[in-house]
């Protein structure tokens, strides 16, 4: 099950509800049915809550200094206003919101028999048992803390007192991130929140606890003992974040692998061997990750075959802990993920040190919890990516995963310089005329009901990763397939006028793929070929540049493109896709 929500709460000497409604509205990825926030005023709280996007909402801007919000992705009871966070407890002293699943809301809501629920949420026993638990005498922050204990699932929980001005948040699986700036704390799911006021951050672990009051403190929630934590300095600009003119966020990250992937390829040569050389040592290696992810841990599998002659094991993140049976603390996983927050990934990561097997992690978030979690990581360096959708951290990753490929070939330099004369076609082929070729095609497919998507070799996973990234913004029913199985079920699918693409490499699998575009073509298909060099076969040509290994990164751009201008013609919002978030915390 999903929870893709955002929090952020407010101390300090600003309006912290403008300070509030700014960084939901940075959060909204997260999380867009619905949105809320509490502020502390002299008499009582001040809550607004809303369905759908977050507003401007000017009754918001409370000129006090002490506010919690949070933007949802319904899980738990309908999109309603009853439903939104905050929740509060009988007396309307507790504020809580919530990010994540309580697993046994339910039994918890009986034994609060007798408390006044007026949502269908799970979250909103939170505020009941620290009620409940200060009925008993418990301070507000060891009632939050008791309460926090008997929780089950995935959670990251603020809560807000009316009567002690103190905030206490604790955290168990989903994201949460403490930020501080000049006599002024923050508290948010996503860096972006806050970057504005702060690049000063405080990573919060699994089973920890932070009070807020006159000072930002740390706590196991185990021992209770206080922990000393470090400030770490955040690179990304707060301009980084935003459109910069472009339309959507989408369409500018897309535009931005010119440059994010020059940062993937400067990578610490050390570093790349360090890695490449566990793979080479480890006694079976596994490749993981979910969705995008997923396919570029499963394009790796191709690469070290191709590149290095080493066999290495591609497997969804979810269905890895059916693996475990082979793992030894001579195997070695390979964890990728965006956000590193990944509910199923962490999962795997989880199962894999409970056999002592070594977890190397490959990011895109400093300090993320899978980065906590493994033995070591390398960052892809693509910068904040705000769209649901990844592009050019999917990029990113593929530059790598190659990298890696050729280190462990012991053919480095060979792989930086195919990744760079890559880069630099890519940089030329990102122009305008470009995108407006592709944009008519998009018109010209637009009505269609569905498309599919063939690849052979390096571009199979290309080819499943095209389909993600069209059906997830256009809502196109779109599959990809390995060519050669066309004749085994797919090719009952071509109608007359079935959009086609076929992903074509100017190597060993170039007669095929284009064989197989013949194929579907003589069925009604309309070919769609993405390749180095026109073909007969084509009714249309994206060009791409004839990058060797580096193909699937410059096959897969024209199709974020592609899928951008069919979301934007057909009139989805190409940012956030419905049913769909930036980030799968719980499972």
């Amino acid at each position: 099950m999903l929870s893709l929500c955002g929090i952020i709460a407010y101390k300090g000497f600003r309006d912290a509800g403008e300070v509030v409604i700014r960084g939901l509205k940075k959060l909204e990825y997260r999380g867009y049915d619905s949105w809320g926030l509490a502020a502390k005023t002299p008499s009582g709280f001040f809550v607004v809550k809303k369905k759908g996007m977050v507003s401007d909402a000017e009754e918001a801007k409370t000129h006090h200094r002490i506010c919690i919000g949070h933007t949802r992705w319904a899980t738990h009871g309908g999109v309603t206003e009853q439903n939104a966070h905050p929740h509060l407890d009988c007396d309307g002293r507790i504020a809580v919101v919530h990010n994540g699943i309580i697993d046994n809301y339910q039994e918890l809501k009986k034994e609060l028999a007798g408390h006044d629920f007026r949502s269908e949420t799970d979250t909103e026993v939170i505020p009941h048992l620290v009620e409940e638990n200060m009925k008993s005498g418990l301070r507000f922050v060891d009632a939050v803390k008791k309460a926090a204990s008997v929780l089950e699932g995935r959670y990251a929980v603020v809560a807000l007192d009316r009567d002690s001005d103190v905030v206490v948040a604790v955290r168990k699986g989903s994201p949460l991130i403490a930020g501080v700036g000049e006599n002024e704390f923050f508290l948010a799911s996503d860096i972006p929140a806050f970057l504005e006021y702060t690049n000063r951050v405080m990573y919060i672990d699994d089973g920890e606890a932070v009070v807020l009051g006159n000072a930002m403190k740390f706590f196991s929630m185990e021992t209770g003992q206080e922990i000393a934590k470090r400030i770490i300095r955040i690179d990304w600009s707060a301009e980084q974040a935003e459109k910069n003119g472009y339309k959507h966020f989408l369409i500018k990250e897309i535009m931005e692998q010119k440059d994010t992937l020059k940062a993937a390829v400067n990578q610490e040569d050390d570093r790349i061997m360090r890695i490449a050389d566990e793979i080479k040592r480890a006694y079976g290696t596994y490749f993981i990750g979910c969705g995008t992810a997923g396919k570029v841990a499963h394009t790796g599998e191709y690469l070290f075959s191709r590149i290095a002659n080493r066999h290495v094991n591609f497997a969804v993140a979810s269905e890895f802990p059916n693996y475990h049976h082979f793992l030894t603390d001579r195997s070695l996983v390979v964890a990728i993920s965006q956000s590193g927050e990944t509910a199923d990934v962490l999962e795997a990561i989880e199962v894999a040190k409970s056999k002592n097997a070594k977890v190397i992690s490959l990011l895109n978030v400093f300090g993320s919890s899978m980065m906590r979690a493994s033995h070591d990581s390398i960052m892809v360096n693509a910068g904040v990516e705000k769209a649901v959708v990844s592009t050019k951290a999917t990029t990113a990753q593929l530059a790598v995963m190659t990298l890696l490929a050729y280190a462990a070939a012991g053919r480095l330099s060979e792989g930086k310089k195919l990744l760079a004369s890559a880069t630099a076609q890519i940089n030329d082929m990102l122009n305008p005329r470009y995108e407006t070729h592709i944009r008519k095609i998009a018109e010209k497919i637009r009505s269609s009901e569905h498309l599919y998507i063939i690849g052979r070799s390096l571009n199979y996973p290309m080819a499943l990763e095209a389909a993600i990234k069209i059906h997830e913004v256009s809502y196109i029913h779109a599959e990809g397939f390995a060519g050669g199985e066309l004749k085994h079920g797919p090719i009952a699918l071509i109608s007359k006028g079935t959009p086609c693409i076929a992903l074509v490499a100017n190597d060993e699998t170039k007669k095929d793929v284009i064989s197989n575009a013949v194929e579907v073509k003589s069925r009604g298909a309309f070919i769609i070929g993405i390749s180095p060099e026109n073909n007969e076969a084509f009714d249309c040509w994206i060009k791409v540049p004839d990058a060797g290994n580096a193909s699937p990164i410059v096959n897969i751009i024209p199709v974020q493109i592609l899928a951008y201008h069919l979301a934007v013609c057909r009139g989805c919002d190409p940012d956030r896709p419905r049913n769909l978030a930036k980030s799968v915390t719980v499972k």
